[in-house]
């Protein structure tokens, strides 16, 4: 299995990961691998996106502009 080896990582950001990794119950070191896998695994937010099928032009989802609208402050 691979290694990674990530540097020059700013304090605050170690404590961080620490303190996310203890509140789940698990070592810093399995914590990083657990968001690793969340930011990468392959059903994430921009893929499902991507997914969405075409329903129609930006013309069908246009604001009507002919309905005045009265408005009292």
């Amino acid at each position: 299995m691979a290694q990674l080896v990530v540097r020059n990582l700013d304090d605050e950001l170690v404590r961080q990961l620490k303190r996310r990794a203890a509140e789940h119950g698990r070592s810093a070191e399995e914590e990083h691998r657990q968001i690793l896998r969340s930011a990468l695994r392959s059903d994430g937010l921009a893929e499902r996106l991507l997914a969405i099928p075409s329903v129609g032009t930006d013309e069908d989802f246009a604001r009507q502009s002919d309905l005045p609208r009265d408005l009292e402050l």
